[in-house]
């Protein structure tokens, strides 16, 4: 692990121009990514959350950067316990789903939704809630049983009183076959 790179991270703050250029640094540097994922995919580390702010930005950017860490971020996936770390996690989750550059295993995919599903039970806040079932809204395609599963659970929280999380899922609740 790289002090620097570490100390990097941890001075790093939730601006979105502090994001960005460690975002940038990461992409310019690819030798990093492994020091990012050791942060990033250790809920234990005090910054993980920072971290995972970065890889969010580059699941954003350039999905497939990601590949060589997705299965250390799958396995991750249900021990992330704080907001800070659920929200992006949630998005990263999205971007590996839909992107076309990067093929999930079953093992990551089958992790990607439980954790989704976990997400949408519990009391998570909307933006995590509604990655995730955009999420399982496209695994449903490819595993049909998810959409059954989703209709299931969504039609039960759509009483919930915030409008984003009601407009996510009268949005998936349409598309649903």
């Amino acid at each position: 692990m790289n002090a620097e790179f570490y100390k990097q991270i941890e001075q790093g703050t939730a601006h979105r121009k502090s994001r960005d250029e460690n975002t940038a640094f990461v992409l310019s540097h690819p030798e990093y990514l492994d020091d990012l994922a050791l942060i990033a995919c250790h809920p234990k580390d005090k910054i993980h959350y920072k971290a995972l702010w970065i890889m969010e930005l580059i699941s954003v950017k350039n999905t497939s950067f990601l590949t060589p860490i997705v299965d250390t971020f799958c396995s991750a996936l249900t021990h992330y316990t704080i907001e800070k770390a659920i929200r992006p996690s949630a998005k990263i989750c999205f971007q590996l789903v839909k992107s076309k550059a990067i093929t999930l295993t079953a093992k990551q995919e089958k992790q990607i939704i439980e954790t989704c599903l976990d997400w949408l039970i519990t009391d998570v806040k909307v933006a995590p809630a509604a990655f995730a079932m955009r999420a399982l809204f496209l695994l449903g395609k490819k595993h049909p049983w998810i959409h059954e599963e989703l209709k299931l659970i969504l039609s039960k929280t759509i009483p919930n009183p915030t409008p984003g999380y009601r407009f996510a899922v009268k949005d998936i609740l349409k598309r649903l076959p």
